[in-house]
């Protein structure tokens, strides 16, 4: 089965193909890959496409069941997470042993949570409505940036060293949490 996909060359080694949230097919290829070779790794990829491509519309499907918040509510979200997030990362930064400057907690659309190079957090106020242990996951998350500005194997080291399960966290908070976004 051939797909609608955009063609991006450039100086990669590697191809690659990425699916974006609305069902855009992007195949990403060094600048020397013909079209050909490109479409012949696009069609090698048709299982785990259709696969996604499935996901996505039994989101959308699910997504227009679900209400927007209200403003009314995203107030309350809001103002319980600005008393527990602060909390949390109290807490969990005297464990890692760092610092940080200023806590914002506001309603995103596609980030849990960020870290600056400045040691300013970002958490999304939507956080209070999972499981505690995943807004712990996310907050031990941004406090480890404070030692590791990446996603490197050392960073990932210094979650494992306050949450050994964090693989599992993250899990759930992909899998529970896009239904809370979408409702943004």
């Amino acid at each position: 089965m051939m797909y609608e996909y955009t063609l991006v060359k450039s100086r990669r080694r590697t191809m690659a193909v990425e699916i974006k949230k609305d069902g855009q097919i992007i195949v990403r290829v060094p600048n020397r890959v013909s079209r050909a070779v490109a479409e012949k790794f696009l069609e090698e990829k048709s299982e785990w496409i259709e696969k996604t491509l499935s996901k996505i519309k039994a989101k959308e499907e699910s997504k227009e069941t679900l209400p927007k918040f209200t403003e009314r509510e995203l107030y309350i979200i809001k103002k319980r997470a600005k008393q527990e997030i602060p909390f949390l990362v109290e807490e969990y930064a005297s464990i890692i042993g760092v610092t940080y400057e200023h806590i914002s907690i506001r309603a995103q659309k596609t980030l849990w949570g960020s870290c600056t190079a400045e040691g300013n957090l970002n958490f999304n106020c939507l956080l209070v409505l999972l499981p505690e242990r995943v807004i712990r996951y996310v907050v031990v998350h941004e406090l480890c940036h404070r030692k590791e500005m990446n996603h490197s194997q050392k960073f990932w080291q210094e979650v494992e060293k306050i949450l050994p399960d964090y693989k599992e966290l993250r899990k759930q908070l992909k899998d529970e949490g896009e239904a809370y976004l979408d409702r943004l």
